[in-house]
């Protein structure tokens, strides 16, 4: 039995702006045995084609959803456990937790201290500019989301404030092909989280990109040119007035750090691979100083600015409160092995980096979940095995 709080693919239906697209190409929809079947392989899917395709998904095998259940607790009985949904109870011999890594949008502490008169909207809130109050807008975080909103908005003609992050770039196509693809064929999406130098690597942001108008780079330098005011790091905000830390400068350039690293490692693969392929024509190295760099905003008054909303695109963090199990962390991460845990019976599915990169992805959450039925199924063996002897 699978339960829903509210519909299938509700996540994308209600928490994607009006003009979202996927990031990695169509065909990285790769659902077990519904691969996508679409005439654009190469393009794009908007927001309610992806919630298409999962209903589809869905119809395809009819599964046993229940949605409209929101569950509440998950407790261990020692002999299975109990699933607290609704004024029904129920037992189960085995649990798969399927919520993902982004329940919970994440805000300051002191977006309290923003004036009433200012809309302020996460990005999951977010739905298109016409959304937004007549005014100046603050666009905080500079991953995918916000990078892609304040282009948007930029596009729309409103005025901006970017409040940058440490966030990479990735250019979106390398000597003719998709990073996506690069990142297939190089094996990126296949490495595991065991084999990282660095643990933090799996918590990383995601790097800035887009899919929309077929897929383009985001240049934060460029839309400064083009009138985008760029700040530091918000740092606190109080009286109406937002403090912003001195790291522009070194925001953007660990901005096109990361997409030198990116661009040095494909041009190591090419030589090795020896492909006949076209010159790479991305802009190499740390891109021409802009203005605010030079004179930095350090504090921004919200009323002096005109500024009428902010945009919080300042992430996510899971929430696995319901679940009232010591399997978590200090961080409050599940502790897991290719989502299996060390309480029997209980499983974890759709996490970022789960075990590869493409875990959190439509490209990979099949595999993985897979692997943790086969688990279960291994269990439900020896457990019978068990009980006839």
């Amino acid at each position: 039995m699978v339960l829903e709080q509210h519909r299938v693919g509700e996540s994308w239906r209600s928490e994607r702006w009006d003009s979202f697209t996927l990031v990695t190409p169509n065909w990285t929809l790769q659902l077990p045995e519904f691969p996508y079947a679409g005439p654009d392989h190469d393009g794009f899917m908007g927001r309610d084609e992806v919630v298409g395709y999962l209903e589809a998904y869905e119809r395809s095998f009819r599964p046993p959803v229940r949605t409209g259940v929101r569950v509440t607790a998950v407790r261990d009985l020692g002999s299975g456990f109990v699933v607290e949904a609704g004024d029904s109870p129920l037992a189960a011999h085995a649990v798969v937790v399927a919520t993902g890594s982004y329940r919970r949008p994440k805000l300051p502490s002191w977006a309290s201290h923003i004036p009433a008169r200012v809309l302020q909207v996460h990005s999951s809130q977010y739905r298109s500019p016409a959304q937004l109050p007549d005014g100046a807008v603050l666009v905080v975080g500079t991953g995918q989301s916000g990078v892609q909103i304040a282009e948007e908005l930029h596009e729309a003609g409103r005025q901006l404030f970017v409040s940058v992050s440490s966030c990479g770039r990735v250019p979106r196509r390398y000597r003719a092909k998709d990073i996506v693809w690069w990142g297939k064929t190089a094996g990126l999406y296949e490495r595991t989280i065991d084999k990282l130098e660095n643990p933090a690597e799996a918590w990383a942001c995601h790097p800035q990109s887009s899919g929309r108008g077929g897929g383009h780079d985001i240049y934060l330098r460029q839309l400064a040119t083009e009138g985008v005011r760029l700040l530091g790091r918000v740092a606190a905000a109080r009286d109406g007035r937002i403090e912003l830390a001195d790291d522009l400068s070194d925001n953007l350039r660990r901005n096109d750090e990361f997409a030198e690293k990116i661009l040095a490692q494909l041009d190591e693969a090419v030589a090795k691979m020896g492909m006949p392929l076209p010159t790479d024509e991305n802009p190499r190295g740390i891109g021409q100083t802009v203005a605010d760099e030079v004179n930095p905003i350090r504090e921004l008054d919200l009323a002096g600015s005109g500024i009428s909303s902010i945009v919080w695109a300042t992430g996510f963090q899971p929430d696995f409160s319901f679940v009232a199990l010591p399997v978590f962390d200090a961080a409050g991460r599940p502790v897991q092995r290719r989502g299996v845990t060390a309480i029997e019976g209980l499983y974890f599915i759709g996490l970022e980096w789960l075990y590869k990169p493409k875990s959190g992805l439509l490209l990979g959450v099949g595999e993985d979940a897979e692997y943790v039925a086969s688990a279960i199924e291994a269990r439900s063996k020896s457990t019978k095995t068990e009980a006839s002897r």
